[in-house]
């Protein structure tokens, strides 16, 4: 059974959990189909030394749904409501797959609130082939028929199959809300290069991380993007594939570290 955090919601009905205090507050965004619960891993280590705040998307775990068309730039803009009702300053996001493009949107539309950010398995500039085979999986998910276990198979290589991370991922994609999932989706599929251009002018740290595995946020993509940005920084974990902070979890977590520029502690 699917044992569901705690969470606080906003007035508009955004649902987000919030723990831990520091200097730093770091915001967690997790990707389409899944809901805060796929942020354990990180939650338990940033909480130590930083206020860590992790959020449902619309129509994702408790919270309302996005009431607004399906596409990428009304999902930045409900995330800049979201910092603007928790009355936050600058904040470090970090951001899995979907919420990779909605962190790119944020350093893009709200530089002045980023101070840091970090794309986990993010999507860059796919191929002609890649976005026809996303949009026809968007299609299907929209249509209502569709099978909530097919991204198992892309997301886990056979090694990683059968595991803790993998029984909490199957059991978020059937819970997930289907409107919810299929708005996210289409947002997902059409959204990689509305704001793919703005690394140049992104003078914040900026870390892209995926696994080698993964067949859609490649390493590829990841290096591509840390070269055009001024401070950016791309980590391949090895053996993994797209849900990697919750397959190799000490090692994203080192990575985050580093990107936080805290020290080890003693």
């Amino acid at each position: 059974m699917l044992q569901t955090l705690q969470r606080s919601r906003t007035p508009s009905g955004i649902a987000y959990l919030d723990q831990g205090e520091g200097d730093e507050t770091v915001i967690l965004v997790h990707g389409v189909g899944m809901r805060i619960e796929a942020w354990q891993p990180q939650i338990e280590f940033l909480q130590r030394r930083a206020r860590v705040i992790a959020v449902d998307l619309p129509g994702h775990g408790l919270s309302a749904a996005l009431g607004k068309p399906p596409v990428l730039s009304n999902y930045v803009d409900w995330f800049g409501d979201f910092l603007s009702e928790l009355d936050l300053g600058d904040v470090n996001v970090v951001g899995h797959s979907m919420g990779a493009l909605i962190a790119t949107g944020a350093v893009s539309s709200l530089p002045d609130r980023i101070r840091r950010v970090a794309l986990l398995n993010g999507v860059y500039k796919r191929s002609i082939t890649a976005r026809h085979a996303v949009e026809a999986r968007a299609d299907e998910i929209v249509s209502g028929v569709f099978d909530r276990n097919a991204p198992l198979d892309r997301w886990f290589s056979s090694e990683e199959r059968g595991g803790d991370a993998y029984r909490l991922v199957g059991a978020l994609l059937q819970a997930v809300d289907v409107a919810g999932y299929a708005t996210a989706y289409r947002a997902f599929a059409t959204g990689d290069s509305l704001y793919a251009d703005c690394w140049p002018k992104v003078s914040c740290p900026a870390l892209f991380l995926t696994g080698d595995g993964d067949l859609n946020s490649t390493a590829e993509m990841a290096r591509e993007m840390a070269a055009a940005t001024v401070r950016g920084e791309a980590v391949v974990i090895a053996g993994h594939r797209h849900m990697v902070n919750l397959t190799a979890p000490e090692e994203v977590n080192e990575a985050l570290m580093d990107w936080l520029n805290w020290e080890v502690e003693k």
